[in-house]
């Protein structure tokens, strides 16, 4: 290298007019920086794969939300007392649905009127208190894609005479004030209800077989 610029410098020196080309790049070349461009991204490439993967990771985290989206199903003293409750949880883990909650109790008026809170000025408010506490009910909890809305069209119409058969209402109630089961009827409320009913320490966090953390199926 220092006998070739040695040389130039000659050259140059003797031959004022003789072009001389510079070593290792070719004249009309693009700068030797401007080459390097294996393994580099080009501008803006980086941060749109940045963008890219947040908002993968944003969509993945929404569908695991909605994957776990949780409602409350209760079976009725007249669910109970006709042994009908291992019928109603066969229809929702054969629908998919994982139960993460259960219990059997004698519910107290002080919790319903909490429960039902929004009918109290309805005039068959203390009927539906009577029903209600006429035997144990069996609360549950309920966790998957869409819960609340499948599970309102499993329970069917409130009335049974306009609930389709194949609904629980629809194939096991007999009257109105007899409807076998109640179902969350929004995101909201199923999160009310939830709390009320159950502790924190009730309810499970637990992986299906077929399940993974990642909400995958």
């Amino acid at each position: 290298m220092l006998q070739r610029r040695l040389f130039h410098t000659i050259l140059r020196h003797f031959c004022p007019d003789t072009p001389v080309v510079t070593t290792g790049r070719l004249a009309g070349a693009p700068p030797r920086a401007a080459l390097r461009t294996h393994g580099r991204l080009a501008p803006g490439q980086s941060e749109r794969r940045g963008s890219t993967f947040f908002e993968k990771k944003k969509k993945k985290l929404a569908a695991l939300k909605d994957f776990r989206e949780r409602t409350l199903v209760a079976v009725k003293p007249d669910g109970v007392q006709r042994r009908l409750v291992g019928q109603i949880i066969q229809r929702f883990e054969q629908r998919g649905f994982k139960l993460v909650g259960l219990k059997m109790l004698e519910a107290s008026e002080e919790l319903l009127s909490e429960h039902y809170c929004e009918l109290r000025m309805k005039p068959f408010y203390h009927g539906l208190l009577r029903y209600m506490t006429s035997g144990p009910v069996v609360v549950m909890v309920w966790e998957g894609h869409n819960v609340v809305q499948t599970s309102r069209t499993m329970v069917g119409h409130t009335n049974p005479a306009e609930a389709p058969a194949g609904t629980v209402r629809g194939d096991f109630s007999i009257h109105v004030s007899r409807n076998v089961v109640h179902a969350s009827d929004s995101v909201e409320g199923a999160q009310r209800e939830i709390q009320l009913w159950f502790q924190e320490k009730d309810i499970l966090n637990w992986d299906c077989c077929d399940q993974t953390s990642t909400g995958d199926v």
